[in-house]
């Protein structure tokens, strides 16, 4: 049995305006899924949908098999965890921590059991007594946690919860939030527009797009294997190339470029007669000097025009016979590849297992 099933949900304003259209989702129990979209997609209202703070116009939510479409939020076994938070200010670390339960009606002597533990657990004894405004953002947020858990929920919903939190406090949370989700096995569902959080701490990711979902995959699958233009576009640093004249070849496929024809791996999004895109990651190309022997089947010519370093990683603006520029990553490592000029004539090597062909539009 599945924790949670979006099928064919949906979510029209009166206006005619849709905000998110045929939404299907299977999620198995202890799983860590992430919605993953630019502002506007739809991921924060169906984030809503699924607690019910938002009504559905179409389609069934159902958690662990039964059907909640109908259910109010404080009859779903869900919690919902919000990037402010929503603590109380007038309230104590202890009595904001409380509050779920009290609104469950619990005994004081049960309630405070549930609540020391949860405090214990996320090392807020301390802090029991402050109020919540006299606290920083990263015991905000500890707190916020605690709070969603202490009415042990079966599945923990979160609306992009570490936005508000500088990048350092933000990694560290990251850290500690997937630990907690694989101690715990609740079912998590994150909704972030921040890809590295995505990309970092979910089993699943799913992409949206303008209401609709482009891709469901594993992180690996969506970073390395895109389905779609908006995928190669929006996740990663890809270089779009494109292609024509399709040519399947087995399990993989080759199209015509203005930089001759390239091979990579077909995306389902490909349909004969179809425009195709050439996506490629900016890790997988390598950059060597012109005259270098060898090499792969799909080789691209130009110049370098910018280059820099950020930490470990040196980026290349590779110019492409002046046609299209592409950004290439490699290791500061490679001392050779580092002495590289603007100006000087390279070869950008691009591996077909890691380049991918999807559909245009």
């Amino acid at each position: 049995m599945y924790d949670l099933q979006l099928i064919g949900v949906g979510k029209t304003y009166p206006d005619g305006t849709v905000a998110v259209s045929d939404f299907d989702l299977a999620v198995e129990p202890g799983e860590f899924v992430a919605f993953l979209g630019p502002s506007g997609c739809g991921k924060s209202t169906t984030l809503r949908m699924i607690a019910g703070f938002e009504d559905i116009s179409n389609g069934d939510i159902l958690i662990k098999g039964k059907n909640v479409s109908a259910t109010p939020p404080e009859k779903r076994p869900t919690s919902m965890i919000f990037q402010n938070y929503a603590l109380f200010p007038h309230m104590t670390v202890r009595q904001n921590i409380g509050f779920g339960l009290d609104v469950k009606g619990l005994s004081t002597a049960e309630k405070n059991a549930k609540v020391d533990r949860i405090m214990d657990m996320f090392g807020l004894n301390e802090f029991a007594d402050r109020k919540a405004d006299r606290l920083s953002g990263g015991q905000r947020q500890r707190i916020a946690l605690a709070r969603g858990l202490v009415v042990e929920p079966d599945i923990l919903l979160l609306d992009e919860p570490l936005g508000a939190l500088d990048a350092n406090l933000r990694r560290v949370i990251q850290n500690e939030l997937k630990l907690l989700q694989r101690e715990l096995g609740i079912t998590f569902v994150f909704v972030t527009h921040a890809q590295s959080e995505a990309l970092g701490l979910s089993d699943r990711i799913v992409v949206m797009n303008r209401g609709r979902v482009e891709q469901i995959g594993t992180p690996h699958e969506v970073y390395a294997a895109p389905a779609t233009e908006f995928v190669a576009r929006f996740i990663g640093s890809n270089a779009i190339i494109e292609g024509a004249n399709l040519r399947i070849e087995g399990d993989m496929a080759s199209v015509e470029t203005a930089f001759g024809r390239l091979r990579g791996r077909c995306a389902s999004s490909i349909t004969p007669g179809a425009s195709v895109l050439v996506a490629i990651p900016a890790e997988a190309m390598r950059i060597q000097r012109t005259g270098t022997a060898g090499g792969s089947e799909n080789r691209l010519h130009g110049k370098v025009s910018m280059k820099h370093a950020v930490g470990s990683v040196g980026h290349f603006k590779v110019d492409l016979d002046g046609k299209q520029s592409v950004d290439v990553q490699t290791s500061t490592d490679n001392e050779a590849l580092m002495q590289l000029a603007i100006g000087d004539a390279v070869i950008v090597d691009c591996p077909s297992d890691r380049v991918t062909l999807v559909g245009q539009g």
